[in-house]
């Protein structure tokens, strides 16, 4: 919608009001006409006017008394002074005193039309100018408040927060940064990174952060270490404009005391474990000298009993050995000792170990290898590994059925598969199956016996040989566990 222009002529003589509003209402224009100043000055405090073409020479009030109040209260509105040849002087006057131009008596229409035109276009570009002004201004005064506001929630939180540059200079941090960072005093931004932060785990971190491409939607995590506190980092990238990494923003949280407590609870399964597992070996001995008759011949009744007592005691060995694996997983401590392994005929082993067991309850267990190159890894932790897999298909196909384990050769990698048709797994359990202590349950399955801690060992056991793990099933189908381990690279001739 167009917007109509408002004019007000003020002329004493009534053939120019009538000649003007005549003229300027064909080209569009909206005229209101006044005889003298003080009309004029009431119709402006009445209606908006865009432009003023006003004659010097009236009765009442002259034109450079309307003028001057004009400037006074209405000081956007342009003022074109109508005069004759007498009173050019006087115009030109006037313009020193605001008005934007004059036209002189008799006028040509074009002319006059040209400069009314232009009155009206300078009106609306400082009006547009004025809204961006103010818009200016009240980007800035948001700008302002959302600074203050972000700075102040970033002051007011426990956690500690760092924003580098892609110079790793730190150009906005917070007072709980440097309380927990331990350093003292306060520092102006910028200062380089390497002024408070001494590990270079982080660094590195922030590095790849700024030399990759834009995933501002990625965080990377990890822990470091500063003076006697360990910290939780997580750091993700700031991205400014075309999609263009400029910075990284690191939260830092202290876990020292979840660490502590860690810790504690390490040495507390430790002891109790190993406190356990004393009297637990000795009643075993003492069950297996029975059982063998050494301290007298036992009834069948009685030899039921003790050996019933014997396979509980085997079980609880193997949960305080299952603690024991956890607990030194979890403290770094799960001692491996990683040499050139041959993984096909440790499968075979384990296969042909638990191959009664799987013919017991009708499971045709196979094995097929492909390619296999020998992976620097520990026997015993791979042997774990495997049994755990392959037992715990056994144990979830209780309608016998097919378990088929494969070992390919991927390049650096070497893939193995443990597919069976078991019960399968839901798929809201799947992200839990490798939390210690989690069983799947299932109605067929529940005089399956087992502590919750085998596939968190195998998970332990794969990542400590920098491979990984993952899982794939279909409820009432089969599951399908996919293990990729690194091989041995062959040196160049």
């Amino acid at each position: 919608m167009t917007e109509i222009t408002a004019v007000l002529v003020v002329d004493d003589e009534r053939p120019i009001r009538d000649g003007c509003h005549r003229v300027l209402t064909a080209q569009g224009f909206q005229v209101l006409t006044a005889e003298n100043g003080r009309i004029a000055l009431d119709v402006l405090s009445r209606e908006s006017v865009d432009l003023l073409l006003l004659d010097l020479k009236m009765p009442v009030m002259s034109g450079e008394e309307v003028l001057e109040a004009v400037r006074a209260q209405y000081p956007d509105i342009p003022v074109i002074i109508i005069t004759g040849h007498g009173t050019v002087d006087t115009a030109v006057d006037c313009m020193k005193k605001g008005a934007y131009d004059f036209i002189t008596k008799p006028f040509q229409v074009d002319q006059f039309m040209i400069t009314v035109r232009r009155a009206v276009e300078k009106r609306k570009l400082e009006a547009m100018a004025q809204r961006f002004e103010q818009e200016r201004a009240r980007n800035l005064y948001d700008l302002g408040l959302e600074k203050s506001r972000l700075k102040t929630i970033i002051n007011c939180m426990g956690n500690g927060v760092l924003v580098t540059n892609r110079n790793l200079e730190v150009v906005l941090h917070n007072p709980a940064l440097m309380r927990l960072l331990e350093v003292p005093g306060s520092l102006e931004n910028p200062f380089p990174l390497s002024q408070i932060i001494k590990d270079e785990s982080l660094t590195d971190t922030l590095k790849q952060i700024l030399a990759a491409e834009s995933k501002e939607h990625e965080a990377a995590l990890q822990e470091i270490q500063a003076g006697n506190n360990a910290f939780r980092a997580i750091s993700a990238p700031v991205v400014g404009p075309e999609r263009i990494v400029v910075g990284a923003v690191t939260v830092l949280e202290n876990i020292t005391a979840f660490k502590q407590l860690d810790q504690m609870k390490s040495d507390f399964v430790h002891m109790v474990a190993h406190e356990l597992r004393s009297p637990l070996v000795s009643i075993r001995q003492m069950n297996h000298v029975l059982l063998e008759g050494m301290a007298g011949p036992l009834g069948e009744k009685q030899q039921d009993f003790v050996g019933r007592g014997s396979k509980k005691i085997d079980g609880l060995l193997d949960l305080i050995n299952d603690l024991l694996d956890v607990a030194k997983i979890e403290a770094g401590q799960f001692t491996q000792h990683q040499v050139p392994t041959d993984l096909g005929q440790i499968i075979e082993e384990c296969i042909a170990l638990l191959k009664p067991r799987a013919q017991e309850q009708g499971i045709a267990l196979s094995f097929v290898s492909q390619d296999l190159k020998p992976a620097k890894a520990d026997p015993k932790s791979m042997e774990e590994i495997f049994n755990n897999l392959i037992s715990n298909a056994i144990s979830y196909s209780p309608g016998g059925g097919k378990i088929r384990v494969t070992a390919k050769g991927l390049g650096e990698y070497v893939e193995i598969k443990v597919e069976d048709t078991g019960v399968g797994i839901p798929p809201e359990e799947l992200p839990k199956i490798f939390d210690k202590f989690y069983r799947v349950k299932h109605p067929k399955t529940r005089q399956v016996i087992g502590t919750g801690l085998g596939l968190a060992i195998v998970k332990g056991a794969v990542e400590a040989h920098h491979g990984s793990i993952d899982v794939e099933s279909v409820l009432d189908k089969g599951t399908t566990f996919r293990i990729l381990l690194p091989v041995i690279k062959e040196s160049a001739p």
